[in-house]
């Protein structure tokens, strides 16, 4: 983990002034200059995630694209990884996670742990989301990610360029002032790709055991871990020492 110390000296401030007013768009092609080939995109294929990699194929391709299949997602999900890179044109990378540390981790726990406690639900997304990204963003000077403020309690502090301080780089969050109407505007506009789920009352969408419809009107990301209270519904990909990090340095 020696590159983190190593990236300590970028200057947030700086980086959030110089791309003062830019547009998505605009984020990820300046994105794609700045850190040449040291930028890569973690999508979710959810819908604002959906929206993102649309973009990056117009904007800025050479940002790199990859997802985390971790063997619990819905079939719809799976699908929509070929439909996109038909659609946009681009090789979406697809990381797993080791099928070892999965293994042990279902052998001492059980494969539904999750429902047991948050400990346990946070081990299973730490095996099989957290350790892979972490593997992919080694070595990077940056990553972009599909956050925004709306979405829920625990990330109303999100901005549009901070430091990721578990990783080491930066990350930039080009849709973090977006509503989830402009989100829907864009991807109707561009005719982007989207999970069908979305039509079926889920707002958002994770692993298949995790993930359920919610009602017109409850907080989008109520579906997501549902037994748990607001204020921990987070995975760990956006956490440290289990909370958001909220600093810009």
């Amino acid at each position: 983990m020696g590159h983190r110390n190593n990236r300590q000296h970028v200057d947030i401030a700086s980086l959030t002034a110089e791309t003062q007013g830019f547009s998505p768009p605009r984020l990820l092609a300046w994105a794609a200059e700045r850190f040449a080939r040291q930028v890569a995109f973690a999508t979710s294929l959810g819908v604002e995630d959906q929206a993102l990699t649309d973009m990056i194929a117009r904007a800025a391709p050479s940002i790199a694209v990859f997802t985390i299949d971790t063997g619990r997602l819905h079939p719809q999900t799976l699908e929509l990884v070929r439909t996109t890179r038909q659609r946009c044109g681009l090789e979406i990378q697809v990381l797993c996670p080791d099928p070892e540390e999965v293994a042990q981790m279902v052998r001492e726990h059980g494969a539904d742990l999750f429902y047991s406690s948050i400990d346990n639900r946070r081990l299973c997304c730490h095996v099989r989301k957290v350790n892979v990204l972490r593997r992919r963003l080694a070595g990077l000077g940056a990553w972009v990610c599909g956050l925004r403020r709306e979405q829920s309690v625990t990330r109303e502090a999100v901005q549009t360029i901070q430091w990721d301080q578990a990783n080491g780089l930066v990350k930039i969050n080009p849709l973090a002032d977006w509503t989830i109407a402009q989100v829907w505007d864009y991807v109707r506009d561009h005719d982007v790709p989207y999970n069908p789920l979305h039509d079926e009352g889920y707002p958002s969408i994770g692993c298949q055991p995790c993930t359920r419809a919610v009602e017109p009107g409850q907080d989008i990301r109520s579906g997501r871990w549902w037994w748990e209270s607001p204020e921990h519904k987070e995975c760990g990909l956006h956490v440290v020492d289990g909370r958001l990090v909220r600093k810009t340095r």
